[in-house]
């Protein structure tokens, strides 16, 4: 009880503004101006303004005035009859296809008791080939979902897309069990009646959510609808026992009230499905419910505008409702608190076969329905023709009496006939049944021919193929024979595709903001963020139909490699060959360097000996990697036995791409050094602008680097050529030379001041002897002499010792 006064109070045109004198007894105490306190006798509640956003959600139902609503169910039964009386003929179709099906042998009394009722089975070979084709493409073992990750790729939303991915297949194949087999219960429909719903939202009775299969005659839609994002009107007609609804009412879900009896009622579609199935509705006694998907004007919950005066605009609401007693159960808000346009939530996603003219598509009864019912008609008459064939009737004359009556014959058996005179032929005329016509057999293969090439499943015939016929032939004759299946097939990713959207957001919305444990061994490995990060798609091909369509066009591919292998990335598509073959493992078997983690640099020698991929990543140190593989390539150990390997040749190359691809981000990292900003992404497109402003900062940063690259390679090689002995031979020989050239120039000095010495004496004698003449310096002529003597003695001996030195150093003077 306090549950539903909780919900009353949440509804401001009651208990707050309209108090009547019997409730005066309420006080109302506003404390906080963010809190509202109300007390009625002893129960105090307390509504703080968070709790607001719960007010969103609630059953309006719950305070809504009792006449208006029965008003507004009746407007709303009224409608949904209109809606469902315009499509009379289309369920006449339906039924008329249903027993075109042939589920259940059809007992004849005309024109003879115990007629042929065998129906064609061509509406029920498309249905089942359809349903098992599809659901082999769209619901593989692994799961039906693969992620793409939007925007840039990055490693953190790398991590996040494998994580997604797991985490919804997990969901869709172990936590929903009913998944699998509500969808092969909508594949079996959508071929044959043309449109098939699924309906996806959160139950609050199983805690999770669910996607169950409703067929077409249970979705009303109004006439004109051609689109559900646009229908103001759609009805969902559901059916559910007195618990489950009780315990609706017990989660808040439905408003409480007094059940009335289930009313018992049954049209033609749901006869017409009992009849073929073998079903009766003896003890159904569920309740037949419209959930009403409609846009309302509601009284009390208007749309308002700045001035908050109403604008008359319609709103979407979700109203159910009991059939036959049009007690309102619920009507909620069908929009998102946040959304300024109030848009439609969408719930529902509509299958189609062949889209048609109106909201409803075109099946197999629609399509070949006269096709099957004209190969039916023929098919009996041949088999009643073979059974007059072989049971022939005639006439007797009245007077013959046969012991046994009128029972037939068994083989082998004899009987007596009393007759009157004459001979027996004369009292029996057989009628003239012929043989089955073997014209009206070859009318009813044209027959079945054409409808099952317009069903596309028509199997082609091999045996009229030249097993030398080019790949390109046999595709191209594979594409003209399943286009239409495939334009079917295109249609059902898309659709496939908005239903995994509405459940991705449905589990994102239910899942932990983030995680303080290790996912790894934990079924559920996704956190909320990561499903901002990716898109959810199929892992079906809209490309192709059939595994035998991409087989044939990967085969047209490796032909087409085989030609041309240095354009084309063999191992991927190897892989990719693989993985439409259905083999288990294929990364194992084909490993690509996409795979690969980052590993140091002995690793990735190691790796590439052994002749696997290897992998750079942009945030290596890529100079390390490139010294520690040139020198392993250097190594004359490991060279000897590369050159042993009869691969060698392989091994060289693959060594020299991986080099190369650390060299590439070696520059890279050079370049954005050079201009103090990351490059963006490989990947990623730049607008025009963009492209040439960077293109004038890399081309100068390209100069800068280009100069240091030429710096060190020029003293790199001076450093090369000091270390070269026969340039050391050249230096050494230069500096002997050296050494040569500077003993001449002193002993050239030498001479030239032995001759300075000689003149000195010269003119030292000619004093003396000036002064010899003059008898004045006869002893400074003797002192004199004995001076410059010891000069001259001493400078030659100075010579002779630099002739020894020069004489010693060409002795050792190296040999080339």
């Amino acid at each position: 009880m306090a549950t539903n006064i909780d919900k009353a109070l949440y509804q401001q045109p009651r208990g707050i503004d309209n108090l009547s004198q019997d409730e005066e007894a309420i006080e109302i105490e506003i404390i906080d101006p963010e809190a509202v306190n109300i007390r009625a006798g002893d129960l105090e509640i307390s509504m703080i303004a968070g709790e607001a956003e719960d007010d969103f959600n609630e059953n309006l139902a719950e305070e809504m005035d009792e006449g208006a609503m029965a008003s507004l169910a009746g407007d709303l039964c009224g409608d949904i009859e209109n809606d469902k009386n315009s499509r009379k003929d289309w369920e006449k179709a339906y039924v008329d296809g249903l027993k075109l099906m042939g589920l259940q042998y059809e007992e004849r009394t005309e024109p003879w008791n115990g007629a042929c009722g065998v129906f064609h089975p061509m509406i029920t070979e498309a249905v089942v080939r359809f349903q098992s084709e599809t659901i082999t493409e769209q619901f593989p073992a692994a799961g039906p979902v693969r992620t793409k990750i939007l925007g840039r790729e990055t490693p953190d939303k790398q991590e996040a897309a494998v994580r997604v991915e797991a985490d919804m297949n997990y969901e869709l194949t172990e936590v929903m069990r009913e998944f699998r087999p509500e969808h092969e219960r909508m594949l079996w429909s959508l071929p044959a009646t043309g449109s098939a719903f699924k309906k996806v939202y959160y139950d609050p009775n199983l805690g999770r959510q669910v996607s169950i299969f409703i067929p077409a005659e249970d979705i009303l839609l109004p006439y004109g609808t051609t689109d559900l994002d646009t229908c103001y009107r759609l009805t969902h007609v559901m059916r559910k026992t007195e618990n489950e609804i009780i315990k609706l009412q017990q989660a808040g879900f439905y408003r409480d009230i007094e059940l009335p009896d289930p009313g018992k009622e049954s049209d033609n579609i749901k006869s017409a499905k009992d009849k073929e199935t073998g079903f009766s509705d003896l003890n159904d006694e569920r309740y037949t419910l419209y959930e009403c998907h409609v846009d309302l004007v509601l009284e009390g919950d208007e749309d308002k505008d700045d001035d908050g005066e109403p604008t008359g605009v319609m709103q979407p609401y979700v109203v159910t409702l009991i059939k036959g007693s049009n007690d309102v159960l619920s009507i909620r808000r069908n929009w998102n608190q946040d959304d300024p346009l109030k848009l439609k939530r969408q719930h529902f996603v509509h299958y189609q076969y062949i889209p048609g003219f109106g909201a409803y598509g075109f099946g197999l009864f629609h399509l070949i329905g006269g096709y099957a019912r004209s190969a039916t008609s023929i098919m009996r008459q041949l088999v009643d023709a073979g059974t007059l064939s072989n049971l022939p009737g005639g006439l007797k004359t009245r007077g013959m009496r046969i012991k046994g009556d009128d029972t037939p014959i068994a083989p082998g058996e004899w009987r007596d006939v009393d007759i009157a005179s004459g001979a027996l032929r004369d009292s029996i005329l057989p009628l003239p049944y012929k043989e089955p016509s073997v014209v009206l057999s070859g009318l009813m293969d044209k027959i079945v021919e054409e409808g099952r090439r317009f069903a596309a499943t028509a199997d082609m015939k091999v045996s009229d193929m030249s097993a030398q016929a080019p790949v390109g032939t046999t595709l191209a004759l594979l594409e003209r024979q399943l286009k239409v299946m495939s334009a079917v097939q295109a249609r059902l990713h898309y659709t496939f595709k908005q239903e995994l959207r509405l459940l991705a957001a449905i589990i994102r919305d239910y899942t932990e903001p983030d995680y303080d444990y290790d996912p790894v061994d934990a079924p559920r490995k996704a956190k909320q963020s990561d499903y901002d990060h990716v898109d959810i798609i199929p892992v079906s091909d809209p490309n192709a139909a059939t595994m035998s369509q991409r087989v044939v066009q990967y085969q047209a591919v490796i032909q087409m490699a085989q030609m041309a292998p240095d354009i084309y990335d063999l191992p991927q598509l190897h892989r990719n060959m693989l993985q439409v073959l259905g083999i288990k493992d294929a990364d194992k078997l084909v490993p690509l360097p996409d795979d690969q983690k980052p590993k140091d640099p002995v690793s990735e020698n190691m790796a590439t000996l052994r002749m696997e991929p290897v992998k750079a990543f942009f945030y290596q140190d890529h100079e390390s990697h490139i010294k520690v593989h040139m020198m392993g390539m250097q190594d004359p150990i490991v060279m000897q036995l590369i050159g042993q390997n009869p691969k060698a040749g392989q091994i060289q190359a693959a060594m020299m791409a991986h080099v190369a691809e650390h060299v590439g981000f070696a520059y890279r990292q050079k370049i954005e050094q050079q201009m103090g900003m990351p490059l963006p992404p490989e990947d990623e497109k730049l607008p025009p602008e963009m492209e040439i402003q960077l293109s004038n900062m890399m081309a100068q940063a390209a100069s800068q680097v280009l100069q240091q690259s030429q710096a060190q390679v020029a003293q790199q090689q001076a450093q090369q050529q000091q270390q070269d002995p026969l340039i050391q031979m050249q230096q050494q020989e230069l500096q002997i030379k050296q050494q040569e050239l500077q003993i001449k120039q002193q002993d050239l000095q030498l001479k030239s001041q032995e001759m300075k010495a000689r003149l000195e004496l010269d003119n030292k004698r000619l004093e003396v002897e000036a002064m010899n003449k003059a008898g004045q310096l006869q002893q400074q002529k003797k002192v004199a002499e004995i001076t410059a003597l010891g000069k001259a003695g001493d400078l030659k001996r100075q010579r002779q010792q630099m002739e020894t030195n020069a004489r010693y150093q060409q002795q050792e003077k190296p040999t080339k």
